[in-house]
């Protein structure tokens, strides 16, 4: 027999609430105040540069995106930004910071209906403080039996995490809306990935699909319930090793 799955892993950015629109916009007030300095491709390019160059030294999160975008402010314009657009950008991020938390559809319904029948967790990455806040404002954080807000998802991380607040890595699935942090990296520890997609992928979050039998699609959590009764069927059903 198969292994049941036991743990489910929520990513939460553009999984279980809006968030990608607000970069978007923020980046859309970015190229205005840019604008007679730069053109918007131009731009965009920068600071998706700065962007990637900063990962390491800042992590992810509205508070890094907001360094990046001074600091790519500074280099199309030689260093001449007036201060005012600076004071604008620390406005924006500070705004991104507060903003309100609006769910995704069947969000609650759907760990409503799995709440009992499989260990519940948050798996995210961001400002520690901000993630925090989205969580506690999402009136979701009860239907959790864990959270884990982490720098980066890798194997290890989905591993250490999966044994410690459930049975092992291999009775888990992670849903996400990032192939790249949310399904490719679960399904290399030796997971399920489930991939949901939000429509709005920030270029750093973007890989192709892999090619394995781990590997799950749905268009929305609606078919989240329907995809684990399928995968039930299949571990009851399936011959066991010799």
């Amino acid at each position: 027999m198969s292994n049941p799955i036991t743990t489910i892993g929520f990513d939460a950015d553009d999984t279980l609430w809006h968030n990608e629109r607000f970069f978007t916009l923020t980046q859309d007030y970015f190229a205005d105040l840019l604008s007679p300095h730069t053109d918007r491709a131009t731009l965009m390019a920068r600071l998706l540069e700065a962007e990637r160059r900063n990962l390491p030294h800042y992590g992810f999160g509205i508070k890094g995106f907001t360094l990046s975008m001074i600091e790519t402010a500074i280099e199309v314009t030689d260093g001449r930004v007036p201060t005012s657009v600076i004071s604008e950008l620390l406005y924006a991020g500070r705004d991104m910071l507060s903003h309100a938390v609006e769910l995704l559809p069947h969000v609650t319904g759907t760990l409503e209906a799995l709440r009992g029948s499989y260990k519940l967790l948050v798996i995210t990455k961001g400002d520690l403080l901000d993630q925090e806040r989205k969580l506690a404002q999402s009136g979701l954080r009860d239907l959790f039996d864990g959270v884990e807000i982490v720098s980066a998802k890798t194997p290890p991380t989905y591993t250490r995490i999966f044994d410690q607040h459930g049975t092992g890595v291999d009775q888990g699935i992670m849903i996400g809306n990032s192939m790249a942090s949310d399904v490719i990296p679960m399904i290399s520890a030796g997971g399920h990935g489930v991939y949901v997609p939000h429509g709005i992928t920030w270029a750093v979050e973007y890989a192709p699909p892999p090619d394995h039998e781990k590997f799950h699609e749905i268009e929305t959590l609606e078919g989240l319930v329907p995809l684990l009764t399928t995968l039930a069927k299949g571990s009851i059903n399936a011959p066991s090793q010799p």
